[in-house]
């Protein structure tokens, strides 16, 4: 009788030291996971700084690209309207030219 209980005491303090170490490993695998995650953020973190650069980079260029496109247009009218003043200096030229008018 005193050998069964002693065997039932042995399984019982196998079982409580298995169930010990079997925990301490799940929370150290736990932990791992954790410093990995830890480090992924990280590493998003910094693509996130870059990615927010480049995007204002890119903003930057767009913003210009539109600037020199309004002046471009901007230049272009006053061409136009420079070519027109210069249209109807002539016209009123050649209505005042006496010699015009015998060709």
């Amino acid at each position: 009788m005193s050998f069964v209980i002693i065997a039932v005491v042995a399984v019982l303090l196998v079982s409580v030291v298995a169930a010990y170490v079997l925990r301490r490993r799940k929370a150290h695998h736990r932990d791992e996971l954790r410093a990995q995650a830890s480090q992924h953020r990280g590493l998003a973190d910094i693509g996130q700084i870059e990615a927010d650069r480049r995007t204002a980079e890119a903003d930057e260029l767009a913003a210009r690209a539109r600037r020199e496109d309004l002046a471009s247009q901007q230049a272009r009218l006053a061409a136009e309207q420079t070519q027109a003043e210069v249209d109807a200096t002539r016209t009123r030229a050649n209505e005042l030219d006496p010699d015009v008018h015998a060709r």
